[in-house]
Parts: structure tokens; C-alpha cells; sequence
């Protein structure tokens, strides 16, 4: 028994921390952050789709080179750091303490927050090396990344296999993506009660959008990468840049790319959306009875 109280307080411990008022700045930081990224990815994909790439890449590289390319650019560099590292932040909380929504304690739902907790890492740390560098340099390229990367784990035993899952699993979450944003699960996590009439028709639009935008981008993505495995030619795995400017390969030609363009550009907008009315703990609660709670529900 007292083994069970000392864990039962070690989690109480741990959901206060992950329900605190810090966490929660540290999730709407994160939010904006990434609301910044997508934006900035999504202009400069429509103006490829335009004709006017000016040597930019259209993925997260791009959009920091831009940042940093602008006056102040290394404040602005060190801000979305700070954002990024509370994202972060944020998401490994929920992958070890649950989310705040219900269903969160759900052991798919802690280690998808697990994954993202990891993709941001990464993308801080490559934001950290460009601001180091004075702000228009040192990150590699998105589609160069993904082709190096593609060939280290081709060249592993099983590599091929590897790639060839990664590449399912990527589409398969993209296909997900696609479909919860066409049921709008998305507004389980806002306080819609709070938004008048127009303004969650608003916000809906931009999740129905940007998320399907951002589905049919991963599922693209991750064909390109089972292709690789399949060829064995680590030349055919596509970062988040040449995805998009394959779009203006199909029939469709670069209505497409800008379609698509348009919709990452709508989910950058709808992050800041989610910053701003996503649901977080009731601070006046105790932290036990909001276990108790979630427990409940």
C-alpha cells in the first residue's frame, strides 16, 4: 500500500507540473511558433506555385532562412527557439502525464504527443544552429536531409523494410489526418462556448483546411519515402519542398501546388487560432480533483 501512495503522489507531483499555469503558456508559445512556421511556409509555396520561388525552399529551412533574413532576424530567431523548446516541452509533458483533454491517458494519444515532442526538438535545435550562424544559413535543406537520412538507414540490415514502414506509417497518419479533419475532431480541444457564431465558423473553416492540407502533404510524403524503399534509391524519398513542387507536376499543374500552399498557409492560421482558445486546466481546481476527473471521464 504504501508503494501505491508513494506512486499515486509521484503522479499527482507530475500532473501538477504538466496542468500548471506554466505548461500552459508553454503550449500556447508553441502553438504560435509553429503558427508562424506554417504560414511562412505556406507564402512561399504560393509563390512557387506563382513562378517566384526566389531560390527559397518551401519547408521549414525556407521559412527560417526568411526569418532570419529579416531586420532583427536573430531576435526573431531566438523567439521562435523559445517557442519551439516550449512546444516541446509541452508535448513530452503530455506523453508522460496525459493530455488535459478527455481520452488523453490513452496510450496512442501519449505516444503520438511522444513523436511530436521529438519533431520539435529537432526543428528548435536546426533553428538554434541557423541563429548561431547569423540567421540566413546553417540549416541543411529539407529535400537534402531527407534524401541523406533515406540513404544511412537504406544501407542498414533491414534498412530497406525500415524505410518501407516509415513510409506507410507517414501515410497512413496523413490519411488519419485527413479524415479527423473532416469530422472536425479537432474542436474537441477548443472552447468553442467562448467564440461567437461567425468566429467558430471561422476557426472550422481553417481546421477543416489547413488539416486536410497537411494530411494530403504527409500522404504524399510518405509515398515518396515507400517509393524509395521499393526502388531501393534513396533519390526518391521528397522533403516537404519537392512534395509540393510535385504538385505542379500532375495534370492539375500548379493549381495544385497553390491549393495546397494555400491550405498550410490556412493551418498556420488556425494554430493561432488553437493558442488562443485551446482548453486548459481549470487553474482554481485542485490538481488531485482534476486527476480525479480526467480519471472519470
Amino acid at each position: 500500500m504504501a508503494i501505491d501512495n508513494g506512486g499515486a503522489q509521484a503522479k499527482t507531483r507530475g500532473q501538477r507540473v504538466a496542468d500548471s499555469r506554466a505548461m500552459e503558456v508553454a503550449s500556447r508559445l508553441g502553438l504560435c511558433a509553429r503558427g508562424v512556421i506554417y504560414v511562412l511556409v505556406g507564402l512561399l509555396a504560393v509563390r512557387i506555385g506563382f513562378g517566384g520561388g526566389s531560390g527559397k525552399e518551401a519547408d521549414r529551412s525556407g521559412a527560417v532562412r526568411t526569418i532570419g533574413e529579416q531586420s532583427y532576424g536573430q531576435v526573431l530567431l531566438w523567439a521562435l527557439v523559445v517557442g519551439l523548446a516550449a512546444m516541446a516541452l509541452w508535448r513530452l509533458s503530455e506523453a508522460a502525464f496525459g493530455q488535459a483533454t478527455e481520452g488523453g491517458d490513452k496510450w496512442t494519444r501519449r505516444l503520438g504527443s511522444l513523436g511530436l515532442a521529438v519533431f520539435y526538438l529537432v526543428i528548435c535545435i536546426g533553428v538554434v544552429q541557423t541563429a548561431l550562424v547569423g540567421g540566413s544559413g546553417g540549416t541543411r535543406g529539407g529535400d537534402e536531409s531527407s534524401k541523406d537520412y533515406t540513404a544511412r538507414v537504406l544501407e542498414l540490415p533491414y534498412g530497406r523494410v525500415l524505410v518501407g514502414v516509415f513510409g506507410a506509417v507517414l501515410a497512413i497518419v496523413g490519411v488519419v489526418i485527413v479524415v479527423r479533419s473532416l469530422m472536425r475532431k479537432f474542436e474537441k480541444n477548443l472552447r468553442t462556448e467562448r467564440m461567437s457564431q461567425t468566429t467558430r465558423r471561422t476557426v472550422a473553416a481553417l481546421g477543416i483546411i489547413g488539416g486536410v492540407a497537411c494530411g494530403v502533404v504527409a500522404v504524399a510524403t510518405g509515398l515518396f519515402v515507400l517509393l524509395a524503399a521499393v526502388r531501393f534509391d534513396a533519390s526518391e524519398a521528397k522533403g516537404l519542398d519537392e512534395t509540393l513542387r510535385s504538385f505542379a507536376d500532375t495534370p492539375a499543374g500548379p493549381v495544385l501546388l497553390i491549393a495546397a500552399a494555400v491550405g498550410l498557409l490556412l493551418f498556420g492560421l488556425y494554430s493561432f487560432c488553437e493558442a488562443r482558445w485551446r482548453i486548459a486546466p481549470d487553474h482554481d481546481v485542485p490538481a488531485e480533483q482534476q486527476v480525479r476527473s480526467r480519471g472519470a471521464g
